[in-house]
């Protein structure tokens, strides 16, 4: 079986490359992606059969990949993070995943899965996955230090990234710290109207007064933000843009 790995940090796709090794299979890996773009090129170039997909990319998601390959006929076996919107919405499919760091056992169960699993199936579970990754925008889940902590994204001020912590500033005056770095919520806040106009600051749209020319944004509870100057034209165009409505 021909199987592609798209994964964007490498020491993720050598340690994958070690288990199969471990793994009685005939799978032979016809190449390594670390983009959707990537992907997507090297994918209609080699017809893989099998794709260990990272469902977050560093361009796009697992599913903007699958979406651009609906032509193609191949099993995917998704591999990520323990990120609670995306482990929902591969649950809700009852898609196969693995979690980073992948377990022999685990990788040798989902292989046999695959191996008997019709691709018509496969591509329906995945459909229903979808569905709930692309709809599910209204809530986010926060992995604390002793719950889990669901928020209203439409209540969210913005979230402000520190040593690999990231704090969630709430309407209400409640805040929230989580034990993740800012870009590991960034893919699911943008979709809802989220900005990040700084490398620690991601920000609500919806609640920003006014946007001071000097690079800072004042938000509607008199909350100053400020916007990195490589990043001050992206910013302004996607404000711009999202008052124009």
């Amino acid at each position: 079986m021909k199987a592609l790995i798209v994964e964007d940090k490498a020491y993720i796709r050598k340690g994958l490359i070690n288990l199969l090794e471990t793994v009685e299979t005939n799978i032979e890996i016809i190449g390594e992606c670390a983009t959707v773009k990537e992907a997507v090129v090297v994918s209609n170039a080699c017809k893989p059969e099998l794709i260990f997909l990272d469902i977050n990319l560093t361009d796009g998601t697992g599913f903007d990949f699958l979406d651009q390959t609906e032509h193609l006929s191949f099993k995917t076996i998704f591999i990520t993070a323990y990120e609670e919107y995306a482990l929902k919405a591969l649950k809700a499919g009852a898609v196969d995943y693995l979690l980073k760091p992948v377990d022999v056992e685990e990788l040798d169960l989902a292989l046999k899965k695959i191996k008997t699993l019709p691709i018509t199936e496969q591509k329906e579970q995945i459909n229903t996955a979808k569905k709930v990754w692309y709809q599910d925008d209204a809530t986010l889940v926060l992995s604390l230090s002793d719950s889990f902590q669901v928020i209203n994204l439409q209540e969210l001020l913005y979230c402000e990234s520190d040593k690999g912590y990231t704090t969630f500033y709430l309407a209400n005056n409640k805040k929230y710290v989580a034990s993740k770095p800012l870009k590991e919520y960034e893919e699911k806040l943008e979709k809802v109207n989220f900005t990040r106009p700084h490398q620690s600051f991601m920000v609500n749209l919806k609640f920003i007064d006014k946007y001071d020319k000097s690079g800072v944004i004042y938000l509607k509870n008199g909350q100053k933000i400020p916007v990195s100057s490589r990043k001050k034209e992206a910013f302004v165009t996607t404000f711009l843009k999202y008052n124009s409505h």
